[in-house]
């Protein structure tokens, strides 16, 4: 049998669309192993819209024929959709600057399996000694210094570099330098940030000590699309972690870049499992 592929669509919300979906597939012989589905009419600020994930077997239809029968399908309800395997490992450009501990983290989940991704390239704005302490294998290291003068440059190159490795997803794993306008409406909804959750209170340098000394009890970190609005896109994960008054500042650092590990691992997971789908500022999410 055929690999398993996930559908996922987004759509006005109108009657019906569960049912044609599910009789869509029926009617070419899949047989549907998950499906999630969320309408976003009942709080404040709703859009009004329907959002579905169908993970399915086929039996012998093709991903080509799939795809043309459903695009027609789709035409009807006005639905941004994509069909795509469930299995196949998602393409993935990783960039960093100094602090590696998120770097070192995706790359040990995906050599042990834990996220089904693979990684294109490595992209750094700071020499490969400088920017990472762990073994990187044959994954491609490309240094890319910036200044004010170059950065229209350096993001042209990291641009060539994503279409030339065809990578799906960017993740700036702890990458500290900002995105141009044009930058990030060129990776959007494909490139993913991780920063700590004392935004906008505890902004500059050293964070964590400026945390300490206001005795913040709560730490956490918060994983988002990339937007041209620096820091405040779409949120995708976030999680906390208590502290006391007896954490120093590196308990503090310590502890932070623990949960900045974890958030991003998990926000990667649900974008290559086509969990995360875009409802204007917001997601949807699909956990499973």
């Amino acid at each position: 049998m055929p690999d398993p592929l996930i559908l996922t669509l987004g759509c006005d919300d109108r009657p019906g669309i569960t049912a044609r979906v599910t009789s869509f597939l029926f009617d070419r012989g899949c047989n549907i192993l998950e499906a999630q589905q969320f309408n976003d009419r009942w709080t404040e600020g709703a859009t009004d819209r329907f959002y579905m994930r169908v993970e399915f077997d086929r039996d012998g239809s093709s991903l080509d024929q799939l795809r043309a029968d459903f695009a027609g399908f789709a035409d009807e309800f006005g639905m941004r959709w994509k069909i795509v395997p469930r299995d196949a490992p998602r393409r993935v450009l990783i960039m960093v600057s100094k602090f590696d501990h998120c770097l070192v983290d995706l790359l040990y989940r995906w050599r042990t399996h834990e996220l089904n991704i693979e990684p294109v390239a490595i992209v750094s704005n700071h020499p490969r000694d400088a920017a990472i302490g762990t073994d990187i294998g044959d994954i491609p290291f490309h240094h890319l210094p910036v200044t004010r003068e170059t950065k229209s440059d350096q993001e042209a190159q990291v641009r060539r570099i994503a279409e030339q490795t065809q990578a799906d997803l960017v993740v700036l794993a702890r990458y500290m330098q900002i995105f141009s306008d044009a930058q990030a409406a060129h990776f959007a909804g494909r490139c993913i940030n991780i920063h700590h959750s004392f935004l906008p209170g505890f902004k500059g340098a050293r964070p964590y000590h400026q945390a300490h000394e206001r005795g913040v009890k709560i730490i956490g970190a918060t994983a988002h699309f990339v937007t041209a609005d620096l820091d405040e896109g779409p949120i995708i994960h976030q999680d906390v972690e208590r502290i006391s008054h007896a954490d120093s500042p590196h308990d503090l650092v310590r502890k932070g870049r623990d949960i900045e590990r974890r958030v991003l691992a998990e926000a990667v997971r649900l974008f290559v499992e086509e969990r995360v789908l875009l409802n204007g500022s917001r997601t949807v999410v699909f956990r499973g």
